[in-house]
């Protein structure tokens, strides 16, 4: 891969010989969708790079974006990169605390400010003195510089800007499931690497087209997504938002498409609503019924034209990736983290199985430590963390593999399997260790459920958390509901003990009143449960759920 040019060099080579094919189609809400072909993305990322040059920041200086998915995120990034600075990325729905850390821990000195379901929490953290620029479909209410009158009245670059390998090219701040946001560096040459190693594993390419939704700010859309499209020369379309979801996946008619187990789960459980999952199963297994009703719910789903499905950022059951292999959807599992810009594993055509994460990309190392965690070494390694040496130290083995904190086996094959994080796996009082993410992989493949998590540290047995589907929560304070339901959840309860080991089994299922939410800080950015913020908010309320001795508890 060292042989293969960086992003930058790369995207000027599709400028070059094609500079009139479509690179974005972004949704306006209230208007038609606005095309940009390549030739006006690098002319737009051009003048405003020119402009960031005349505000006299120093050379590698951090640039701020919060937006969610756009084309000029993308855009801001490129001429970020072509100014000579570095992107850190804001999570849209991140709250003001979190925010004000990220803007401050980084030193931002700007940050383009773009398309936002609210601007209040991200304004309260945004520092007074920070300088902002209103990108296209930024709220009116940011009242900063506008972006198209900002390009309009300045010159491009006199010149094309390269980029060293070893120049700081972004921060990714991880979610922060555990903990505060760490700033993940990654150089133009990782990036590039792994993207490179990204787009010929899966043989992406210029007829490619995909749907940008999931948050650009996480790794896994920021590789898959926008720098596979940087490199291959696909066509990313936007969604304007998650009412118009089926029509923008109408619209792009994707080719590739890459989302997270909870919206997999989601997109089932609509099929479940149109036809219970028995009739279906029933209509795949006649021949002569099995085509037309693949076909017909790919289609109603916007996944017919699909020819590379991926799922990843979370465990996902492996009974749900072959009920999409049922429906003729090539869905892959992969596994990867910010630490590696996205470049780990994945399933292929030849080496997949349901609950397995895949086989290691070209050029990357994996072993497994004495403790059972997964150690990796990959092309896409990051530079560090941003500020903390320290951490970075301890993240790395003396031969210099990244320590991910997941815990994983390994077939003869390569296929990897995730069996829980280090760090989640608690002990009962009864002395035995409880891993909690395979046990809610066989919980989140109910229907019934949407979310779970498995607790019980310092008890005898395990107890399940969990929120019902969305089209279920609303009944649940009523009490003939609760009562027509709680067999059903006994009879669920029962079925997934029968599948552990006497001390994992779960000694009851209590059912949240809430949702868990990004905007409640129960969810990651990218839909993780945060399990300590969720063992807290129900803390006064466990000793009880023990001592009730029911089988289901709503809570």
């Amino acid at each position: 891969m060292s042989d293969k040019p960086l992003i930058l060099e790369a995207y000027y080579a599709l400028v070059d010989a094609r500079p009139d094919k479509i690179q974005f189609t972004q949704p306006t809400g209230d208007g038609p969708a606005i095309d940009y072909t390549r030739a006006q993305v690098l002319d737009e990322a051009s003048r405003m790079a020119s402009w960031l040059k005349t505000q006299g920041f120093e050379p590698g200086s951090r640039i701020a974006l919060a937006s969610k998915n756009c084309a000029h995120f993308i855009i801001a990034e490129l001429a970020i990169w072509m100014a000579g600075f570095s992107t850190v990325a804001v999570y849209p729905t991140a709250n003001a605390e979190t925010t004000a850390y990220v803007l401050e821990h980084c030193g931002a000195k700007l940050m383009f400010v773009g398309k936002l379901d609210d601007w209040t929490e991200l304004r309260e953290g945004t520092p007074k003195e920070l300088p902002l620029v209103s990108l296209p479909l930024a709220p009116k209410e940011v009242g900063a510089p506008q972006w198209n009158d900002l390009i309009a009245k300045t010159e491009p670059l006199a010149e094309r800007t390269h980029r060293g390998a070893e120049e700081m090219a972004l921060i990714i701040y991880t979610s922060g499931s555990t903990g505060r946001p760490k700033g993940v560096m990654h150089g133009f040459g990782q990036i590039s690497a792994a993207t490179h190693g990204i787009v010929d594993e899966l043989d992406m390419n210029e007829d490619d087209r995909a749907l940008s939704y999931l948050p650009l700010a996480h790794v896994f859309e920021r590789a898959y997504v926008e720098c596979a499209q940087l490199v291959a020369g696909g066509h990313t379309y936007f969604a304007e938002s998650l009412n118009t979801f089926v029509q923008d996946l109408q619209r792009a008619r994707p080719t590739v498409f890459i989302s997270v187990p909870r919206l997999w789960l989601k997109f089932q459980l609509g099929v479940f609503k149109n036809m219970p999952p028995k009739k279906l199963n029933l209509f795949l297994k006649i021949p002569i019924l099995n085509n037309i009703v693949r076909k017909k719910i790919l289609t109603k789903l916007g996944l017919n034209h699909v020819r590379l499905a991926g799922s990843g950022s979370a465990p996902i059951p492996a009974e749900l990736i072959a009920w999409y292999h049922s429906l003729g959807l090539n869905l892959l599992e992969g596994y990867a983290m910010s630490e590696d810009f996205a470049y780990s594993h994945l399933s292929n055509v030849n080496k997949n199985l349901p609950g397995y994460v895949g086989v290691p990309y070209p050029g990357v190392e994996v072993r497994i430590s004495e403790v059972g965690e997964i150690l990796i070494k990959s092309p896409g390694v990051m530079m560090g963390y941003y500020n903390e040496p320290e951490m970075t130290a301890e993240c790395f083995t003396e031969d210099g593999f990244f320590k991910t904190g997941d815990r994983g086996e390994r077939r003869s094959d390569g296929l990897l399997k995730i069996t829980g994080r280090v760090k989640e796996i608690f002990k009962t009082s009864k002395g035995k260790y409880v891993s909690p993410a395979p046990i809610e992989n066989i919980i989140n493949n109910d229907p019934m459920i949407e979310l779970s998590m498995v607790s019980g540290m310092g008890y005898p047995q395990p107890y399940a958390l969990c929120v019902l589907g969305e089209d279920l929560r609303p009944r649940q304070v009523d009490a003939a509901f609760q009562a027509e339901i709680t067999p059903k959840l006994q009879a669920m309860l029962a079925e997934v003990n029968s599948k552990l080991e006497h001390h994992e089994r779960l000694q009851f299922l209590a059912v949240a009143g809430d949702a868990w939410e990004v905007s409640n800080g129960f969810l990651t950015p990218t839909l993780k449960i945060r399990r300590g913020t969720i063992e807290e908010a129900y803390k006064d309320k466990i000793e009880g759920w023990y001592e009730a001795k029911s089988k289901v508890i709503w809570a």
